[in-house]
């Protein structure tokens, strides 16, 4: 695995090291660690779907009337 950060706050930087000697652990095996140790419903927060709802909410119900297909559905050409 490869994981590149960049524009790293030096601060944090400073802080991550620290821990990398007080654990004992070169940072390859230190972020699995932090990145486990992290519960993955606060990584994640609100989804998209979510957002949609709360942005739209209060549109309420959409009905469209739509023209009936008069070709055949087709493949995308692509170059």
């Amino acid at each position: 695995m490869v994981l590149t950060v960049r524009d790293f706050d030096q601060g944090l930087k400073a802080e991550l090291r620290v821990r990398l000697a007080e654990h004992g652990r070169s940072p390859e095996a230190e972020t699995p660690a932090v990145l486990t140790s992290v519960p993955p419903t606060s990584i994640r927060g609100e989804g998209m779907r979510s957002r949609i709802r709360r942005g739209f909410g209060d549109v309420g119900d959409c009905q469209l009337d739509l023209p009936e297909r008069t070709e055949a559905a087709r493949g995308a050409e692509l170059p």
